[in-house]
């Protein structure tokens, strides 16, 4: 594990709650949301480093069989495998908790556990029906998540191994929202899959694109499992998981910038927000969460453009960009050329001017 600098991890903030939304409610919310906003940002720490150096190590060769070992000591079975545990308000170190409902296993009196586990479902379903994909790593893992992390814990995410959902302050995120929530699963398991392909590294452009592919899947994972067209979807990430004082969403890909209040994503290079890469939650690891709007805005203008379902055509042009085609350090312009690739190896002249105007209407290209 060496070559990790102490604050490679450290600056790793891949969960779902916006860092420059948290970091401006810390400074300038009412009591109340700078208490959560503060308990946040301490509480998520140990969880960006876990992720970060679970994902460099599987980009090694020599390391990727141990981590792989660590991650699911037992080979899957190919069925879908779901496991859900109850955390009882513990931290990390006591993840993942108690077991609370197993793959087959009745509905449990706890909504949360059941949301949990309904959402692994229909993201793994979406992953194998549409892209052949055997969970996670494609190779059959156990997806398993921890409800009730730590005390109204406003944040959810994947954390290098398995899924952790808090039950939300009431200040920041509504209690109990962040497991109703499909496109926030879907979000968080894609990083899983990214952490397993091309593991793109979670700073500037590169980060972006990883929160990009992330908001890919969880948007795409929702409108599936809704049967929803492209111009049928909302393209909002997390709608409804914030407090209504906050706004409607954690990002919008039809209109970035108005998810939320204060929101700033881009949705235009000319605005691309050319960030610090450093520790301060404002500064979002250079603006992964920010930048990610631009490269968004350009799904959206490709698949709503193309037509029909997202995840029929769009969806597997960004899917086969994002697992197969891209290094750990890959830029927008780097993403926008693969996906024009892409489209032009497998689809017609027609869809692949498409993918490029979208890239061209974004600035980009």
């Amino acid at each position: 594990m060496t070559g990790l600098g102490p604050n490679h991890c450290a600056r790793c903030s891949c969960l779902i709650a916006p860092p420059d939304l948290i970091a401006r409610l810390a400074q300038e919310g009412t009591p109340e949301q700078r208490q959560a906003a503060l308990q946040t940002i301490a509480s998520s720490a140990t969880f960006r480093a876990r992720r970060a150096l679970l994902s460099d190590l599987l980009q090694r060769p020599e390391m990727r069989e141990a981590t792989l070992a660590f991650i699911a000591p037992a080979a899957a079975a190919a069925a879908e495998k779901r496991v859900v545990y109850d955390a009882h308000n513990l931290g990390g170190a006591d993840l993942p908790g108690e077991l609370k409902r197993s793959e087959g296993d009745p509905p449990s009196p706890d909504d949360a556990v059941n949301e949990a586990y309904d959402g692994a479902g229909d993201t793994y379903d979406f992953y194998e029906q549409i892209f052949s994909r055997n969970s996670i790593d494609d190779a059959g893992l156990e997806i398993d998540s921890s409800v009730h992390y730590l005390l109204n814990y406003d944040n959810a995410g994947w954390n290098g191994s398995q899924m952790i959902y808090g039950d939300g302050s009431g200040h920041i995120f509504a209690r109990g929202a962040l497991t109703k929530s499909l496109d926030v699963i879907g979000h968080e398991l894609t990083h899983g899959v990214t952490q397993f392909t091309s593991g793109l590294v979670y700073h500037k452009q590169p980060g972006a694109l990883n929160e990009h592919f992330s908001d890919v899947g969880g948007s795409l994972v929702k409108q599936w499992k809704n049967r929803q067209s492209a111009d049928q979807a909302d393209w909002l990430i997390g709608e409804g998981t914030l407090v209504p004082a906050l706004g409607a969403a954690l990002r919008s890909m039809k209109a970035p910038g108005t998810a939320f209040a204060g929101d700033t994503q881009p949705a235009h290079m000319d605005d691309y927000q050319d960030l610090p890469d450093n520790n301060i939650p404002g500064n979002d690891n250079g603006g992964v969460h920010i930048n990610s709007g631009i490269p968004n805005h350009a799904f959206y203008l490709a698949a709503t453009s193309i037509g029909g379902y997202a995840w029929e055509t769009a969806g597997h042009i960004w899917y086969t960009t994002f697992t197969e085609k891209l290094i750990r350090t890959a830029s927008f312009k780097d993403a926008a050329e693969a996906t024009v690739q892409v489209a032009g190896e497998n689809y017609s002249s027609d869809v692949q001017d498409k993918v490029r105007q979208a890239w061209k209407d974004v600035g980009v290209l």
